[in-house]
């Protein structure tokens, strides 16, 4: 009985959230998914109509609820857009984990989300043992973007092209960090993801190069799990808590003056989510949240508005041109855009170059490219053939997971454009 009543009052809460929504369809000019589908159910205002009578759908076919409302990227576009100030995305992630407390998470989530990520250093044996095991089953397929493909896999990769496991974590590479500070006088504590730590190596050892070189104090512990937000957007609010829990106990043993990431999920992660969560978990947790998130920032916010770096020279005159892509919770929720092209700025090697349409979805939308990767990989064409149509030969991003995204898209064109996240482009100017 007291987990009904507990129901209830979550679904008339979600109920007092909905009385704002105008169903005005503003929503709809802006949603990736209308833009691929045409369907009105998958707008915001549809799935909004969908939330408001979620407990009798829920009755009625729970398991076609939870579909329907898998069917989001939420990547923020429709609330970013929204007149009346709707917070969709909080609406959106509490109905998913009302729907999955209600049918229960499927054995494989429960496993990866509340056993797997909670754990760093059985994760981080997971990937030193698939590292070397990869060749078996991966094979090459576009070497500009470094892809590869598993077609015996496809029934559950899809055909996608994927970045292969790097060889070595970064935290194999430079192990635990916990340095001073230098010429800065700041320390920092990074936070490189599970994606800058297992897949894009390279980008964490480039923010890692800058940072030092700025003189600026480093804590990166071994212990850090993921931020939880893949767990989260698929209901999971205990394993996002659980994720949290065990890097929050990380935080606490270091000093430092901000925590700075390189992945724009993270970072948003960090600063919006865990506030608004960590109460479940304690009321220190709660104050120790709410302490990390007023320090949190994205590394290209921290480089221009902290460190105030500059650049030194124009772009060159045979210098390469790039586009940069927005990701989505880069731009509408951390509002961080004049930042990231500023770092490109940085290398005189490089000129902007904008795409259209730069700050549209690209269509990964974390575990969304998992379970509909026909639709994702349609909405990235759009966002493939922008940067295309720019004619750059990189785009940048400050976001590992788009980074993935364009880099199947484009090689699976065949288009010779490099996909780099914009530290990387910095670093390269640094001895």
């Amino acid at each position: 009985m007291s987990d009904l009543n507990s129901l209830a009052q979550r679904l008339m809460a979600l109920d007092d959230k909905l009385v704002a929504c105008m169903r005005c369809g503003m929503c709809q000019a802006v949603c990736p998914m209308f833009g691929a589908t045409m369907m009105e159910a998958d707008v915001a205002r549809g799935k909004l109509a969908l939330v408001s009578n979620l407990a009798h759908r829920m009755i009625e076919d729970p398991q076609a609820v939870a579909d329907k409302l898998g069917r989001c990227l939420l990547c923020g576009s429709c609330q970013a857009n929204c007149p009346s100030g709707v917070h969709i995305m909080d609406i959106f992630m509490e109905a998913r984990e009302i729907v999955y407390n209600y049918i229960g998470l499927h054995p494989l989530k429960k496993l990866i989300f509340r056993f797997l990520l909670p754990n760093p250093g059985l994760f981080s044996l997971g990937m030193r043992i698939g590292a070397p095991c990869q060749g078996l089953l991966f094979k090459s397929k576009n070497n500009v973007q470094e892809t590869t493909a598993a077609p015996l896999l496809d029934g559950i990769l899809g055909a996608r092209h994927i970045r292969s496991l790097a060889p070595k974590s970064l935290l194999a590479l430079e192990g635990a960090q916990d340095t001073p500070a230098g010429a800065s006088g700041i320390k920092v504590a990074f936070y490189p993801g599970c994606m800058g730590d297992k897949f894009y190596v390279s980008m964490g050892q480039a923010c890692l190069k800058v940072l030092r070189h700025h003189g600026v104090g480093i804590y990166m512990p071994k212990g850090f799990a993921c931020c939880g937000i893949p767990a989260l957007s698929s209901g999971d609010a205990e394993g996002m808590l659980k994720e949290m829990k065990v890097s929050l106990a990380e935080f606490a043993k270091g000093e430092f003056d901000y925590v700075v990431t390189p992945c724009a999920s993270c970072t948003s992660t960090i600063k919006e989510l865990w506030p608004r969560y960590a109460g479940r978990i304690g009321e220190a947790e709660q104050a120790q949240a709410e302490a990390l998130s007023a320090k949190t920032m994205d590394i290209n916010a921290f480089l221009i508005n902290v460190l105030k770096v500059e650049p030194k020279a124009a772009p060159a005159d045979n210098a390469v041109p790039v586009t940069y892509h927005d990701s989505c919770h880069m731009k509408k929720s951390l509002g961080v855009v004049r930042e990231p092209r500023a770092v490109i700025g940085l290398n005189p090697g490089y000129r902007l170059v904008e795409m259209a349409e730069a700050d549209r979805c690209c269509g990964c939308g974390g575990s969304f490219n998992l379970f509909h990767y026909d639709l994702s990989r349609q909405i990235g064409q759009r966002k493939r053939n922008n940067v295309v149509a720019s004619g750059a030969k990189v785009a940048a991003a400050g976001c590992p997971a788009c980074m993935m995204q364009l880099e199947d898209v484009l090689s699976q064109n065949g288009d010779p454009v490099e996909v780099k996240h914009t530290i990387e482009l910095y670093a390269e100017t640094l001895k």
